[in-house]
């Protein structure tokens, strides 16, 4: 019949729904796997940073955060820490007069006395009990500095400079000093211990009459919570 050989209307024709749906496409794997490696890289990046950090953090949060009951420390905390004032303002002489800059004492942890020149009896004991902790820290002993500091012009007596072998005696005014150390209310500067890091901090300051023991204890625990890190020699 006449218009029989008519085609019949495709299914796209008809708008059949099958047919028109539309297919978005999905990232392809080159760009997916750029994404992938650059967030391996930052967490390798990280990883990096921690474990090159972990020792000096760790060392540190052991002594000054994980302290169990009954090992609570002796001497008192310095929080925050005092830096090392800048060399022009700290400035030091040694017993021929000549400067000394206060930088060139970082690099051990300094044990530090203060008293003048004269050395009455209680800075003798202090000098007496500073070479004795120190001797009793055994293979430590190396990565501790004794320090005296000497806050006037009085010259040394003959007497007591036997027991100086080995100590590092400098002259600073105590006005200078005071900008660094700071004694317990109704003390004199020279009644205490100071204890400064390798960094140049002052991080401790021991009991005026101390115990030495007590002392001893202190800076044995130091020595263990950061030999990962400290060596001895500056």
């Amino acid at each position: 019949m006449s218009g029989s050989n008519s085609s019949a209307p495709s299914a796209a024709e008809r708008g059949d729904p099958l047919v028109q749906m539309s297919v978005h496409s999905l990232p392809s794997a080159p760009q997916a796997d750029l994404g992938q490696r650059t967030r391996l890289g930052r967490l390798k990046m990280l990883l990096v940073w921690a474990i090159c950090a972990t020792p000096v953090v760790a060392s540190y949060l052991t002594y000054y955060v994980v302290r169990p009951e009954g090992r609570a420390n002796y001497g008192t905390l310095i929080l925050p820490m005092r830096d090392m004032p800048a060399d022009a303002s700290l400035p030091l002489k040694d017993l021929q007069n000549q400067p000394v800059a206060a930088s060139s004492l970082k690099g051990q942890w300094l044990l530090v006395t203060v008293a003048g020149g004269a050395c009455d009896a209680a800075c003798e004991q202090h000098l007496y009990y500073q070479r004795q902790v120190r001797e009793t820290l055994g293979k430590d002993k190396d990565r501790v500095d004794r320090v005296w500091l000497i806050t006037d012009d009085a010259p040394v007596r003959d007497a007591i400079k036997p027991g100086l072998e080995g100590t590092t005696v400098l002259r600073t005014p105590e006005s200078d000093l005071a900008k660094w150390f700071t004694p317990e209310a109704g003390q004199p500067l020279s009644a205490h211990f100071y204890l400064v890091d390798p960094k140049g901090a002052w991080m401790m300051r021991f009991p005026a009459q101390p115990d030495m023991s007590k002392v001893k204890r202190d800076l044995s625990r130091l020595m263990k919570a950061n030999d990962s890190w400290d060596e001895a020699g500056r």
